[in-house]
C-alpha cells in the first residue's frame, strides 16, 4: 500500500513539473507545448496516478475507492484528449482551434469536471474514515485539483507538490489505519 501511493505521488508533482509551459495562446505556443514528448509524458503521469490512487484506497476504504474510481473513469476520456489528441494536432496550421474545440467541448467538460468533483468525494470520504493530517491533506489536494487549472504554472506546480506530499504521508501513515478486507 505504501509503493503504490507513494508512486502515485511522485506522479502528480511530475504532472505539472514535466509540462511544457509554453503561452498556448499562440499558435507557435500551443505547438512547442503540446507537440512536445513532454506534453505527452507528463499527462501520461497525472492519469497513471489516478488509476494508481483508486486501486490504493481499497487497502483504505471501500466506499471512498469506488466514488475515486468513479471520478477516476470520468476524468480520464478527458485527459486522453487532451494529452494524444493535443499532442496529434500540434502541428495543424490551426492549432488553436482545434485545440479550443478539444478542450471545450460542453459533454467533455462536463464529464471532466464531474469526475475531478467524484475523486474529490472520493478522498473526502476517506479523510471522514481517517480522521488524520494526511489524509485530509489528501482530500484538499483532490478538492483543488479543478480549480488549480486557472491559476498560474507555479500554482499549479505547488498544486502538484502538495499532492505528492499528502499521497506519500498518506500512504506511510497508513501503518495506524486498519486496512480494510476485500472480499475474495
Amino acid at each position: 500500500m505504501r509503493i503504490p501511493l507513494s508512486v502515485a505521488g511522485v506522479l502528480f508533482l511530475l504532472y505539472p513539473a514535466l509540462r511544457p509551459w509554453e503561452d498556448e495562446t499562440t499558435t507557435s505556443g500551443a505547438a512547442a507545448a503540446m507537440g512536445s514528448t513532454a506534453w505527452v509524458v507528463a499527462h501520461l503521469c497525472a492519469m497513471i496516478g489516478f488509476i494508481v490512487v483508486a486501486v490504493a484506497l481499497l487497502q483504505f476504504n471501500r466506499t471512498a475507492a469506488i466514488v475515486f474510481w468513479i471520478g477516476a473513469g470520468l476524468t480520464l476520456p478527458y485527459y486522453g484528449a487532451e494529452d494524444f489528441g493535443l499532442h496529434a494536432i500540434a502541428h495543424q496550421s490551426n492549432i488553436l482551434d482545434l485545440a479550443e474545440d478539444v478542450r471545450y467541448n460542453p459533454f467533455a467538460m462536463t464529464m471532466f469536471g464531474l469526475g475531478l468533483l467524484t475523486m474529490a468525494a472520493g478522498a473526502i470520504i476517506l479523510a471522514i474514515r481517517l480522521r488524520t493530517v494526511p489524509a485530509i491533506l489528501f482530500a484538499v489536494g483532490f478538492g483543488l485539483f479543478l480549480p488549480q487549472f486557472f491559476g498560474p504554472p507555479a500554482l499549479r506546480i505547488g498544486h502538484g507538490v502538495l499532492l505528492a506530499a499528502a499521497c506519500v504521508w498518506l500512504a506511510w501513515d497508513a501503518k495506524r489505519v486498519e486496512p480494510v478486507p476485500v472480499p475474495a
